[in-house]
């Protein structure tokens, strides 16, 4: 950052935690990229994070998730991380769909008006890396066999891979251990949904030996689909699914299979070869009907599953964890007003959000899948309504890059409460640099003295001679606004 340095109000450190590998102010089960996040936003604040993933550790080159949106990458970008992640892929600032359906990202409002195509692995190799030096201890290759709480504690019974059971204990667990979530299970909380796909979609990563003539190309005819995006690297994501080829998700794919559908769906497979990696899987839409239980929460995977139309799986996943490690944060270190009604608004905001991404990702994947001549005309009326008409485009594009997402204000709030904060030039430097700290932002004129604050906060000043008071949370959302400096106003909002 450049120019005047921020100020700290009342920013006391965390109290000092123990290290034990067995006791933990938070238990993280599940080390893909939800879990790699909590854990490092919750150490880089001076917690004690105890990380358990049924995998092993290694490197792998498989993934699912390839899509990063501006949303995500601003969240990155508050935690020095976006620029690295912007060296891995391609970024594509346009997106046509169904052959008619065209959005131009670049019309986004974030200093990432694009999307970006990268393998999951690197996210999670940057975010582990984060992670690590922070202080997170990680158990690699055990599994979670047995979940209990009480009224201080949350005790989990755990097994390495070979066979030695242990007892870990934290104050708080969340589990992000995907779909098949042992915490879910062990909490008894159900899953309810439906396939939207039964079975049978095809992903791979290939070769081609002629690119297609748009960067992000993906199609539907007849009773096929398909879809093929670069990682800027010489490989491409490649998705398909016929309707009239229903396989298990166990049955054996060959490359052959794919390339079949794609030609059936985009008139071309592009000289498709080398695979990889392939695999078969179907897709469900589930969402759990309670993100907290007492002192275990869900976020992820673990808590909403959804078609992978709009890529919107992984980016969910890492917003519920920036919105549970800040409550988390400030609970632990004893900065909160209503310890307990902070931590229930994260099932309060998340959980809506959730809901919309299964219905979006929903309306495309059947607007992708469309086979009936009713279907199809409802998928070129929604073409063109959101190509030719600017505000329902711009609003679809807000809800697929996340840059739409707000979250609920009470009646009577400024306008701006809730929603995301855009990246304000302030004479400290840029909003997201400031957020840096994992603290609340305040936004004040040049005048207004710093105020006394119950929570650790960075005092910073507007660049022009703007009136308006803003409190952002360290999520990156409006907590309070006012378009006139009142200190008496801002001290009664921080102590709610």
């Amino acid at each position: 950052m450049t120019g005047k340095p921020s100020t700290r109000a009342n920013a006391d450190s965390a109290p000092d935690v123990p290290r034990d590998a067995a006791t933990a102010d938070v238990l993280v089960v599940g080390a893909g990229p939800t879990g790699l996040l909590l854990a490092g936003d919750l150490a880089a604040r001076g917690l004690s994070v105890t990380v358990v993933e049924r995998r092993r550790r290694s490197a792998s080159n498989m993934t699912r998730a390839f899509a990063v949106h501006a949303r995500t990458l601003e969240v990155l970008d508050a935690r020095g991380l976006a620029d690295e992640l912007l060296k891995t892929g391609s970024r594509l600032t346009g997106l046509r769909l169904f052959g008619n359906l065209s959005l131009d990202l670049s019309r986004l409002r974030s200093r990432f008006p694009f999307v970006l195509i990268t393998p999951q692995y690197e996210i999670e190799h940057l975010l582990e890396r984060r992670a690590l030096s922070a202080g997170v201890h990680f158990r690699h290759g055990t599994e979670l066999t047995g979940l209990h709480q009480s009224a201080d504690e949350v005790t989990a019974e755990v097994q390495d891979a070979d066979g030695t059971r242990t007892t870990l204990s934290a104050r708080y667990a969340v589990g992000t251990d995907g779909v098949r979530s042992a915490v879910r299970e062990a909490l008894g909380l159900p899953f309810p949904g439906k396939s939207v796909i039964r079975r049978s979609i095809i992903l791979a990563d290939v070769r081609l030996t002629e690119e297609p003539a748009a960067l992000l190309t993906a199609n539907g005819v007849g009773d096929a689909f398909a879809f093929i995006a670069p990682f800027g690297d010489g490989w491409y994501r490649v998705m398909g699914w016929n309707r009239n080829h229903q396989a298990d998700d166990t049955d054996p794919v060959e490359l052959d299979e794919l390339r079949e559908i794609v030609r059936l769906a985009l008139g071309s497979d592009h000289g498709m070869h080398d695979a990889r990696w392939i695999s078969r899987f179907h897709s469900d839409e589930r969402q759990v009907p309670a993100y907290r239980t007492g002192r275990v929460f869900l976020a992820g995977d673990a808590a909403h599953v959804h078609s992978p139309a709009g890529g919107q799986g992984m980016n969910t996943g890492l917003q519920d964890a920036a919105n549970l490690s800040w409550k988390l944060a400030t609970v632990l270190r004893g900065h909160a007003a209503d310890p307990e009604a902070l931590l229930d608004s994260y099932h309060a905001e998340r959980h809506p959000v959730g809901t919309k991404v299964l219905r979006s990702s929903g309306a495309l994947v059947r607007l992708a899948m469309a086979r009936t001549l009713r279907q199809r005309a409802v998928r070129t009326a929604a073409a063109r309504l959101l190509s030719t008409a600017r505000p329902a485009g711009d609003k679809a594009m807000g809800m697929i890059s996340g840059i739409g997402i707000a979250y609920a204000a009470p009646r009577g709030s400024h306008p701006l409460t809730g929603k995301r904060a855009p990246d304000l030039g302030l004479v400290e430097g840029r909003l997201q640099e400031v957020l840096r700290d994992g603290e609340f932002v305040v936004v004040t004129p040049a005048d207004m003295p710093t105020p006394v604050s119950p929570v650790p906060l960075v005092h910073t000043h507007w660049t022009d001679d703007r009136s308006t008071v803003l409190l952002v949370r360290p999520d990156g959302h409006v907590a309070w606004a006012s378009d006139r400096p009142d200190p008496a106003a801002l001290r009664a909002a921080l102590t709610r």
